[in-house]
């Protein structure tokens, strides 16, 4: 609990000064401002409740609570749904910043110089889950016992929200030129790796036997692609437009590991990336270079400051090096598929 009373000058004693519950010295609840600020992120008290696992009820009894606090209404009705009164703007603004010199007064001291000690929750999702998870994992654990790791499972195309809202506290994430991660003051890209793309293709596919080949020449090829609604297939769709054709997408498919067995399966080509390769490892294509350099950033997205925070820090020169052993070791198809 965080007390924002301001001593009064020249008050007489015995003097209870006005009603003004500021110029009282009442204190504020950060678990109250809390739930004002996540209902300002969310856009109602159901969703900011969930957020913070509440009940909705409990969620209203916590801003109840805070407007009695201050004296002041926050919320009001606006058609079927809440909006902030002047007052409740005014406070949500300066709730952020009380909230956020907490977590850095926690922070500060969980951050030992001599050991690590702390949680964190990192978004991942499929390639990642797969090739880099385990091994963060691992050597965590080697470096610092006192880091407890969780992982969850995200959309890649929300990596960017998910740490911004404060669901995951680190995500690992995916940049395109054509298609870029969203940029945020309160977000930080850190670029772990560049990777270019090939294709891949079916044992008995026309290109199996290729070294290289050139992306205009696939012009009239079967494609395999996500939706030209995910960051993915968008930034694929534009690099093939910008060298003069539309694709021709027959598969369209979201799923990594999908996309590398109808490819081995012959019924369409597939961009495809050595992170993508250790996903599905046994699978039997044929790995044939592009001409062009198509490449993406893998990248982590960590809140700004990260470099203050030990915990975070700690986390992402582990990742760093992670990702670092795993570029350096050329992926199992690459061997096998040129």
């Amino acid at each position: 609990m965080l007390n924002l009373g301001v001593a009064r000058t020249g008050a007489r004693p015995g003097d209870s000064g006005p009603a003004d519950p500021y110029s009282r010295g009442v204190p504020l609840n950060l678990t109250q401002l809390a739930t004002l600020h996540e209902f300002v992120r969310r856009g109602s008290l159901t969703a900011a409740a969930e957020a913070l696992g509440y009940t909705a009820g409990a969620a209203s009894q916590q801003i109840s609570a805070l407007e009695r606090s201050v004296g002041k209404q926050l919320l009001r009705k606006a058609g079927r749904h809440l909006a902030l009164t002047d007052a409740g703007r005014v406070l949500a603004e300066h709730a952020e910043q009380l909230l956020l010199a907490e977590a850095r007064a926690r922070q500060a001291l969980a951050d030992e110089p001599d050991e690590i000690v702390g949680s964190l929750v990192v978004g991942t999702w499929g390639s990642t889950t797969a090739a880099l998870l385990g091994p963060v994992l691992a050597e965590t654990g080697v470096r610092h016992p006192g880091l407890s790791v969780r992982s969850r499972e995200i959309d890649v195309d929300e990596a960017a929200r998910a740490v911004r809202l404060g669901d995951v506290d680190v995500a690992f994430g995916l940049d395109y030129a054509d298609a870029p991660m969203p940029r945020d003051s309160r977000i930080r890209l850190l670029r772990l790796r560049r990777e270019r793309f090939a294709l891949a293709v079916g044992a008995d596919h026309a290109l199996a036997g290729r070294a290289e080949v050139r992306l205009p020449d696939l012009d009239r090829a079967s494609w395999i692609m996500p939706s030209a609604r995910s960051a993915y297939g968008a930034a694929l769709r534009a690099v093939c437009r910008r060298h003069g054709f539309e694709p021709s997408v027959v598969h369209e498919v979201t799923d990594t590991a999908a996309t590398m067995v109808l490819a081995a399966e012959g019924v369409g080509i597939a961009p495809v990336t050595d992170l993508m390769l250790r996903l599905n490892p046994a699978v039997d294509i044929r790995r044939v270079r592009l001409s062009e350099s198509v490449t993406r950033d893998v990248v982590l997205v960590v809140p700004d400051g990260v470099r203050t925070h030990a915990v975070l820090h700690a986390l992402v020169e582990v990742v760093r090096e992670v990702v670092s052993r795993s570029a350096a070791q050329p992926a199992l198809e690459r061997a096998r598929h040129g």
